[in-house]
């Protein structure tokens, strides 16, 4: 699938937040892109607001329209918060609980690592980003890639994060996708609400 492979910093300062994590650039440059970004003082509109939300969504979990709308359908099919169960649908993507448990350091290491089949569920080969992993998964490092430099640089490098609903052991490995995160387990700042009342118009 394609995606976006541009400046991320760019991206970071489009919506005023570094939404891919830490960076030093965006620190700098707190300001819109472009020549006259630092002057540009535009009134957002509600659907202005609304799409730019959507968009940022998009952007931190590197998936496009086509399949962002799928996963909003389903959502909306599912008994409970739309918006939640779309996040939640979302962390539950393969390539971003490689990157929740550090197995990765981005999202974008962690879907290469999944598409080159260095992970595996179940001790299957799994090579789609996209796969839902369910409650009770263990997903981990295939045998043959566990000296891989990027994946032990990712682990030992300290800035690894632990989060409720995945257990992770650093000894073999592998880690287990415990449950469903709850909307207050996820970090990312989206106003999943606004995403609705988008595609509900």
């Amino acid at each position: 699938m394609a995606r976006y492979k541009g400046a991320k910093t760019r991206i970071a300062r489009k919506f005023g937040e570094p939404i891919y994590g830490p960076d030093k650039v965006f620190e700098r440059k707190k300001y819109l892109p472009g020549m006259h970004g630092l002057n540009r003082r535009r009134k957002t509109s509600e659907y202005g607001t609304q799409l730019k939300e959507k968009q940022k969504a998009k952007y931190i979990y590197g998936i496009l329209e086509r399949q962002f709308r799928k996963y909003f359908d389903r959502a909306q099919r599912k008994k409970g918060i739309t918006g939640e169960i779309l996040l939640q649908l979302l962390e539950s993507r393969l390539d971003n609980v490689v990157f929740r448990m550090g197995i990765a350091h981005t999202r974008d290491a962690a879907r290469q690592l999944v598409t080159h089949k260095h992970i595996t569920v179940n001790n299957k080969v799994t090579s789609i980003p996209s796969f839902q992993v369910s409650p009770g998964n263990i997903v981990g490092v295939r045998e043959k890639s566990k000296s891989l430099e990027v994946i032990t640089n990712s682990l030992s490098s300290g800035r690894v994060k632990k989060y409720s609903w995945l257990e992770w052991d650093n000894e073999i490995l592998s880690g287990s996708f415990v449950t469903v995160p709850e909307r207050s387990d996820i970090p990312e700042n989206i106003k999943e609400q606004l995403i609705v009342e988008l595609y509900s118009k």
